[in-house]
């Protein structure tokens, strides 16, 4: 009978020391938990939207279409500007936590409205503290080689050419004139070496991670004035010259610029 009691309160130690060892693992396991919970940056699944908004100058002169007022960058002569879109695309927002991809990014941009801008507004942006707004100017190889309607992209539309040579990545028209002869004006600028990758840093409170609009200047004029100086009067039709082509293109690589986040 000794022996039973014994060997019952034995069994009964080992049980206990069991049991506590496995308290002592469970509290040490919620201990680390909430530690590492602590030290992780915490991702908010509250959104919030943000609009980009575009306001097109020429140079230190407001845009107005069909006047005959702009200097030629390169010669003589004046020049206007009958029509000007360009295609926007892939739109992104960085931050130390997580980034932002916009869904079906792609965008006409264009500016014949009374105040000559464009706005593009994105929902449904987790709130974080993003750093930088990365954005294109044309069209991805993979969606510029496609037929398929992709966010504002129509195969159809005026801003395509054709299935194998993609869309036009920007468009202007207008008219040079120079001694007295009103000489048309035609850049048509695609391919996809000329798909230019843009990022703005954001300086926005940091008492605050919710977006303040983002407000862009896009100036007509640096198509003709940026890396390269381009004379209308030598250069007045740019379509499937590649050479011409890129000339225009690391120009527009400069056009936009973010004026400030008020």
């Amino acid at each position: 009978m000794l022996l039973n009691q014994n060997l019952v309160n034995s069994a009964m130690t080992v049980n206990s020391s069991q049991q506590f060892s496995l308290s002592l693992w469970v509290n040490s396991a919620l201990l680390v938990s909430f530690l590492l919970g602590a030290c992780t940056p915490k991702i908010s699944s509250v959104t919030q939207s943000l609009t980009l908004q575009f306001k097109a100058v020429v140079g230190s002169k407001a845009l107005d279409f069909n006047r005959i007022q702009y200097e030629n960058p390169g010669g003589v002569g004046q020049f206007k500007i009958r029509d000007f879109q360009f295609i926007m695309s892939n739109i992104k927002l960085f931050s130390e936590v997580g980034n932002y991809f916009e869904t079906d990014s792609y965008h006409i941009v264009r500016f014949d409205n009374a105040d000559k801008s464009f706005a593009i507004v994105i929902d449904n942006i987790p709130i974080r503290d993003y750093q930088t707004i990365a954005l294109s100017i044309g069209v991805d190889p993979a969606a510029n080689s496609s037929v398929q309607f992709i966010g504002d992209l129509d195969p159809n539309s005026r801003m395509a050419w054709s299935w194998d040579v993609g869309y036009k990545f920007i468009l202007f028209e207008g008219g040079l004139s120079h001694h007295n002869v009103l000489s048309p004006l035609v850049y048509h600028v695609g391919f996809n070496e000329n798909y230019k990758a843009l990022s703005f840093p954001i300086n926005q409170s940091r008492s605050s991670q919710k977006l303040a609009p983002l407000n862009f200047k896009v100036d007509i004029e640096s198509l003709f004035t940026g890396v390269n100086v381009v004379d209308m009067v030598e250069l007045s039709t740019v379509k499937f010259d590649k050479n011409d082509a890129k000339r225009i293109a690391e120009n527009y690589e400069t056009m936009i610029s973010l004026v400030n986040t008020e």
